[in-house]
């Protein structure tokens, strides 16, 4: 085991033997109070710079400038809205994204959209019992014509502009 630990006599990788550059104590404490003092300075130098910020105008603080700055990410539109602050769509928009599906081709016997013989059946009965219908659903049709993100507002606006094609 002795063999691997220590190299034989006179199997040298270079001609000279390990020598160390500090030779004297006085020379340990240099080096390493050298050591300490070049490792602070770095310390305090990346300090430096992780604290150091932009320096911004006093102007750049007032609230007329930050309200500038942050208007387009944080401009609240109030118009138009439903419950919650919801944005309401028009009842063309509505129909045109859910209902076209099953009114545009009549499919499952949904009346089609402007044919007034199919919706008089329907509008018999008035058009509270067509915004019922069209809320809780029948038949194949699912309730808010299978949109239930949709407002009863929304669903009677896209009702009343079926509608409108019929009268």
């Amino acid at each position: 085991m002795r063999a691997f630990v220590r190299s034989p006599k006179g199997a040298r990788m270079s001609g000279k033997r390990h020598e160390s550059l500090i030779k004297t104590p006085k020379q340990l404490v240099t080096v390493l109070v050298l050591f300490f003092v070049g490792t602070i300075v770095v310390i305090v130098l990346l300090a430096q710079l992780a604290t150091s910020g932009r320096n911004y105008d006093e102007d750049a603080k007032s609230p007329e400038a930050v309200a500038k700055r942050i208007k387009p990410v944080a401009e609240v539109n109030l118009g138009a809205a439903g419950p919650a602050g919801k944005v309401l769509k028009t009842g063309e928009e509505i129909y045109k994204s859910v209902c076209t599906a099953c009114h545009a081709t009549g499919i499952a016997n949904a009346p089609k959209f402007g044919d007034k013989k199919a919706w008089a059946m329907h509008l018999m009965h008035g058009t509270e019992h067509v915004y019922e219908n069209a809320l809780k659903g029948k038949g194949a049709m699912p309730p808010k014509g299978g949109n239930l993100t949709l407002s009863d507002a929304e669903v009677k606006a896209a009702v009343d502009y079926m509608l409108s094609a019929v009268k």
